[in-house]
């Protein structure tokens, strides 16, 4: 089976977690240190798997843990290069690991893997680029970077590790690599290493990418170096032999040494300052360390009085260090032979961080007093923010060598416990404390920045700290939306700002509302009327939508009146319940609807089409509920009654009202109202209707795309009479039709 390079893809099958938590609980006796346990942990799911490059997996988490022990990882952070490989086998890794190895290095794992899935994908989606200097993908790549060491610096460390061990598998297996992992070793991991000053890795990087990308132009120089090697390597040995006695016999106690060729350098070297290979200074080089500062100025002097040095090649790195904190003096000369030699003169501290850089401290939360680039890091914080600096300070070199600003968009600031926040360029404290969480942006009165307090409409800087100071209960100011002022650059926590007005105008609305219709229903007596039924028999889903509407005046209380106040004396049928026609006096009946030639039979208002009088209409003999009358227009009976035209029978409305009747009888009808939405259309139109002392019983609205569909269902007497008020409502503002459905 195979799994995704030093990258990770999911396993075709994760074992059991009673299984795994067993496994683990026999491989951790309390004498055996984190390395073994992890490794016993680890061989039984990686021994037999294999990478996409063909290396066996456990062979590459040795090799990894290799290059973190040369580098001075912890035995604890050795133990995180097999765990790693672990995590697509196991159904919950975090657990998993946590119970056998601690929180933090199941965090680091889990952390680590999800690094490397997405540095795949963006691999994966490149793939197709011929490009070397890709600007735009080595941005991509150092915000990457720069989220993974928000969590944990060692995240990219490991990554390091293991692209090196991924390229010197190809090297000794002389397989192809493909173009956009070399290329991204040489603009991406390469310049890492260099800006956290792990010079030894940052070579390596570039000589192995180098090699794959420029196969005959690395053989060429290769075969250069190679030339005379016996005889350059023996000048060379006289001379180290010679400055060594003669800085002792100054009693300057020195090691002298060779100073490594690295191919990738000769090329830039001959390729930026358009140089022959025989004019590149350092392939003849040596390196000296001495005990102190003094001394490295005492030995500059006496190299520089026994030959003849080259001005124009001559830097101090002691009083100027590198961006990565990187101390060195550095020299050319040329011997009486007039060959150019480059000298480097350092102390053996400086030549410690040289080789490791950050490497030497990246365990920050194991490092103690230990310093990096000159800074004291007392605590993780301080090696952190030391650490970050670094990187932002590649992310200005990107931006320059691009001739553009590629960051400009984004900075990023950190959390008093070191945690790295990302924002965009000119965000203040106030951005950042929405960015953390949305409470405590709404909290927020007071920031500090870098330990002191400023207004919260300053601007931040890449790398500062930001602590927020808050109240207990508090509510965003309406100031912080005006762009004059400059509160707020974030359109995120703009949107956070206007959603918390938003609901406060939407809590204070249905207030309202419910305090309109509780002192109506009080008014009424109707106390316990229970609000979500008032709300349900008026067309509304909830209370608080009604509540809404009649807070917002777009609902009249009128509406809610005529429902609590039904007919002193009610008609002596339902207005659904129609009258039956006497066979022997066809025209004597007292209104409803009547069958013609039956007597006493038993008819219903069919709700598809709500007839009503004078509609013309037709009734259709039911099954078990009598005659259903209809509308003789109406496309439901029509398609009945060309099925089974022999349940089509005659029937007319009766004349005058029932016999005991207080008024005459209604029917309920529906109306269709289409209108442009705007605030207080349904208040207007239900105003119509009760100033036309048409009775509304139900409401349905509906708004799409700024048109209001609205269905209203109201008592009439005559439909005639319905007509008329129709045509009033449809000279409400904004309303296009108003129909009879």
């Amino acid at each position: 089976m195979k799994i995704g390079t030093d990258e990770l893809q999911p396993a075709a099958g994760a074992r059991a977690l009673p299984q795994l938590i067993a496994a683990t609980a026999q491989v951790q006796p309390e004498h055996v240190g984190s390395l073994a346990r992890a490794l016993a942990f680890a061989e039984p799911l990686l021994a037999a798997e294999t990478l996409e490059t063909g290396e066996n997996t456990l062979t590459h988490a040795h090799g990894v843990r290799a290059i973190l022990r040369d580098l001075g990882g912890s035995e604890t952070m050795q133990a995180a290069a097999y765990l790693v490989y672990t995590c697509i086998h196991l159904n919950r890794p975090q657990e998993v690991i946590a119970k056998a190895f601690g929180d933090n290095l199941a965090e680091l794992a889990l952390e680590t893997t999800k690094l490397m899935r997405v540095q795949q994908q963006a691999r994966d989606t490149r793939a197709s680029s011929q490009q070397v200097d890709d600007a735009a993908t080595q941005t991509e790549n150092v915000r990457k970077m720069l989220l993974a060491f928000s969590r944990d610096l060692r995240v990219v460390m490991l990554r390091l590790a293991s692209r090196l061990q991924t390229l010197r598998f190809y090297a000794a297996s002389k397989r192809p690599v493909s173009p956009a992992m070399a290329r991204e070793a040489l603009q991406v991991f390469a310049p890492l290493a260099n800006r956290l000053g792990i010079w030894q890795m940052k070579w390596e990087l570039e000589d192995l990418a180098f090699r794959f990308l420029e196969p005959d132009t690395y053989k060429q120089i290769a075969r250069l170096l190679d030339e005379k090697r016996t005889e350059r390597e023996h000048n060379m040995q006289l001379l180290r032999e010679r400055l060594g006695a003669e800085l002792r016999a100054r009693s300057i106690s020195a090691t002298v040494s060779g100073r490594p060729k690295h191919i990738y350098s000769i090329v830039k070297k001959m390729r930026g300052k358009s140089l022959n290979f025989d004019q590149v200074f350092d392939i003849r080089a040596l390196r000296v360390i001495v005990p102190s500062v003094k001394d490295c100025y005492a030995a500059l002097s006496w190299v520089h009085s026994q030959f003849t040095p080259i001005e124009a090649e001559f830097d101090d790195y002691i009083a100027r260090p590198k961006a990565n904190g990187y101390q060195s003096l550095h020299t050319v000369v040329r011997d009486d032979s007039g060959k150019a030699i480059e000298i480097q003169i350092r102390t053996q501290a400086m030549h410690e961080h040289a080789e490791n850089g950050v490497a030497a401290h990246w365990a920050y939360k194991e490092a103690g007093t230990k310093g990096y680039a000159g800074v004291s890091a007392s605590s993780e914080y301080d090696a952190k923010i030391a650490v970050l600096r670094q990187l932002l300070a590649w992310e200005r070199d990107l931006s320059g060598e691009a001739g553009k600003g590629l960051f400009e968009d984004r900075i990023y600031v950190l959390t008093p416990d070191a945690a790295v926040v990302e924002l965009p360029q000119g965000a203040t404290p106030l951005d950042f404390a929405y960015a953390v969480h949305t409470n405590l942006g709404h909290r927020c009165r007071g920031a500090r920045v870098d330990g002191a307090m400023v207004p919260l409409n300053t601007p931040l800087h890449n790398g500062q700290t930001v602590e927020i100071s808050t109240v207990k209960e508090g509510r965003p100011s309406r100031d912080w939306l005006n762009p004059e002022l400059g509160y707020l650059t974030s359109n995120r926590a703009r949107a956070k700002v206007r959603a918390w007005f938003n609901a406060q105008a939407t809590h204070a609305t249905v207030a309202r509302g419910r305090e309109l219709v509780e002192k109506l229903l009080q008014r009424e007596g109707k106390t316990a009327f229970k609000l979500d039924d008032l709300a349900v028999q008026l067309g509304f889903k909830t209370a608080d939508a009604l509540f809404e509407v009649v807070g917002k005046d777009e609902f009249s209380l009128r509406s809610i009146e005529q429902l609590l106040r039904p007919p002193a004396d009610p008609p002596a049928e339902a207005p659904e319940l129609l009258l039956k026609k006497p066979s022997a006096s066809p025209g004597s009946g007292k209104g409803g609807v009547l069958v013609v030639g039956i007597d006493s039979l038993m008819t219903q208002l069919a709700k598809c089409c709500r007839p009503a009088p004078p509609d013309a209409i037709s009734g259709f003999v039911t099954r078990g509920k009598g005659v259903s009358v209809h509308r003789s227009d109406c496309r439901n009976f029509r398609e009945m009654a060309a099925r089974n035209a022999e349940r089509v029978i005659e029937v007319q409305w009766g004349s005058g009202a029932p016999v005991g009747a207080a008024r005459a009888a209604v029917y309920p009808v529906d109306v269709a109202v289409e209108a442009t939405d705007r605030q207080g259309l349904l208040r207007d139109i239900s105003d119509v209707f009760a100033r036309e002392k048409t009775n509304v019983i139900g409401v349905q609205t509906q708004s799409v795309r700024g048109t209001a569909w609205m269905t209203f269902t109201v008592e009439v007497s005559d439909a005639g009479r319905l007509s008329k008020v129709l045509a009033i409502v449809a000279g409400v503002p904004g309303v296009r039709s108003a129909r009879r459905r």
